[in-house]
């Protein structure tokens, strides 16, 4: 009983959020269902219900947070109706103008408020200090301390502002029509089973389906099955316990182990991260699925990738998309540029001077500037290929800083832009750009993998030190011996089994996957529950007490 009153209590307890892997959200999602088959029928109703429980999982997940989510809702909702009422183009203009500022105002607020002041510290010698001017403004009305002055970062806002931009965006090119009803909006935005960490919805591919009766037979419910207890597995197994035996410990300080246990925990790293965030995206799949919404998929097995470009194509596919049709493109893509491409080059490069203190970086980037010039003087037919490069490197800047306020995911960001725009160059001289021989094949993929893995060590890292410090144990201090190599395989050897067991399953052929889903849709509903029920158990049994947040959360 005191649990059931802690589920469906309107108190907020950060120690009982919401979370997928937890026993009180399925029980919250049973409740939801229960409901949800009585009203499915009536398109308004089922709106209403879904957005209402939508809020009070968010609450029951991020406390007050929800009325910054309320406030996200009504505004661009009305932002939305007001550029599809206005008469002129430039009357439509000042409408997303103001929209984009003020979204992006407030995840700036909320996600950067202490980078950016730490950083404008400390480049001229200020004490600035970062408060919540909001929490300030309701302590003031209400008359009492209520709210807490530090800035907290609400979860899941960088999904939900970006859809939310996506919304207003795609009525500016009249991509799509507003919907019927401010309930219809809110439910579009709020849908709890992927509000907090995606993948993000785009308003052309959801909102069509809340005008669609609910469509749900036995293939489908035993897919939506499959994709749930998958992300279970993945979360727990795959994720929670090599990171809580293994890379945890090296990561936190990995100057206590020689330099290639680093790179050990490394690769668990990729896994750990993969099994993360795929799979939350996996139960949000699935349990949208029981509801009769359909998302898109957000991972293509991403480490088969054998290019850069081809591993951004299969991670976080949504995310990249957005990225794509809303900055990039924008910014002239692979065609164009203007006046756009060049201030935001330059306003990256004032931002990373800002934030790295590395003032040779102003050089770096006149070099750039005139070599530019020279090269479109002398071959203007390489123009559109420079337009090209700036646009990539803006982008995935843009989208490191998206995942985290801190030096490091700007440094990530950077990495991966440049090996984009690098592959791009190279994929025109390289022999083995089209080659299907295994031993071509393999050695892409491995170098992909490794790459990638190199670049998460400034993602993992919580400091800026960090990277640093791990780099030097690797350089300096590797110290491998057959006897050490064994001694730490002993030592964690439950982790290496995983970790060896989930990327044979990753790398293995899709047609093999889909023998397995295939025979779990054949059987009869009831041994179907068994096997679920069967199969929950021991995942939990085997994981219990090693249960960590999702990554994602934090961004």
């Amino acid at each position: 009983m005191d649990r059931l009153y802690g589920v469906f209590s309107f108190m907020f307890d950060e120690d009982k959020a919401f979370t997928f892997t937890k026993l009180d959200f399925w029980l919250f999602f049973l409740a939801v269902m229960v409901v949800f088959s009585l009203l499915h029928k009536n398109k308004l109703a089922r709106s209403i219900f879904l957005a209402l429980a939508s809020f009070y999982f968010y609450f029951k997940s991020s406390g007050l947070f929800v009325i910054l989510l309320l406030f996200t809702v009504l505004f661009n909702y009305f932002m939305g109706e007001a550029i599809h009422r206005a008469d002129s183009k430039q009357g439509k203009k000042w409408v997303i103008a103001i929209s984009t500022i003020v979204n992006v105002s407030f995840l700036g607020f909320f996600k950067y408020a202490y980078f950016f002041t730490d950083s404008f510290n400390e480049m001229f010698h200020t004490r600035f200090e970062a408060f919540n001017i909001f929490a300030q403004m309701a302590n003031g009305f209400a008359g009492q301390e209520y709210f807490v002055d530090k800035i907290l970062l609400p979860v899941g806002v960088s999904f939900f502002t970006f859809q939310s931009i996506s919304y207003v965006v795609d009525i500016y090119r009249e991509e799509i029509k507003p919907v019927r009803n401010i309930f219809d909006y809110a439910f579009f935005v709020t849908f709890f089973p992927q509000l907090v960490a995606g993948p993000i919805v785009r308003a052309r591919d959801f909102i069509p389906q809340i005008y669609e009766p609910y469509q749900l037979d036995k293939n489908e419910a035993s897919w939506a099955i499959i994709q749930i207890v998958k992300g279970l597995i993945k979360k727990l197994i795959f994720a929670d316990f090599i990171a809580y035996h293994f890379i945890d410990m090296v990561v936190d300080d990995p100057t206590r182990y020689p330099g290639f246990v680093s790179v050990l925990a490394m690769w668990g790293y990729s896994l750990q991260i993969y099994g993360d965030f795929s799979g939350y995206t996996d139960i949000a799949i699935g349990i949208s699925r029981l509801m009769g919404f359909r998302l898109l998929e957000n991972f293509n097995s991403p480490y088969k990738a054998t290019s850069v470009a081809d591993f951004w194509r299969r991670w976080h596919k949504s995310l990249g998309s957005w990225l794509r049709d809303y900055l990039y493109i924008p910014l002239g893509g692979n065609r164009s540029g203007g006046t756009g491409t060049f201030i935001a080059t330059f306003v990256i490069f004032v931002f990373l001077i800002f934030i790295t203190q590395w003032y040779s970086l102003i050089f770096i980037y006149v070099g750039l500037m005139a070599l530019y010039g020279i090269i479109t003087l002398m071959l203007p037919q390489f123009k559109k290929t420079i337009y090209r490069d700036m646009n990539l490197l803006i982008t995935m800047v843009i989208g490191g800083l998206w995942h985290g306020a801190s030096t490091n995911f700007v440094m990530w960001g950077t990495m991966n832009g440049v090996a984009l725009i690098l592959y791009n160059h190279w994929k025109k001289i390289s022999p083995y750009e089209k080659s299907t021989g295994f031993l071509a094949h393999f050695w892409k993929i491995l170098l992909v993998f490794n790459f990638i893995t190199f670049t998460r060590i400034w993602f993992r890292m919580e400091t800026e030190e960090g990277p640093m410090i791990m780099l030097d144990q690797i350089w300096n201090h590797f110290n491998l011996s057959w006897a050490l190599f064994v001694d730490v395989l002993k030592n964690f050897q439950a982790v290496f089994w995983i970790m060896l067991i989930g990327y044979i399953i990753h790398w293995l052929p899709d047609s093999v996957k889909v023998l397995y889903e295939r025979a779990f849709r054949w059987l009869p509903m009831p041994v179907q529950a068994v096997s679920v029920a069967i199969m929950v158990f021991f995942i939990y049994q085997a994981t219990i007490g090693v249960s960590k947040p999702f990554v994602y959360f934090q961004f």
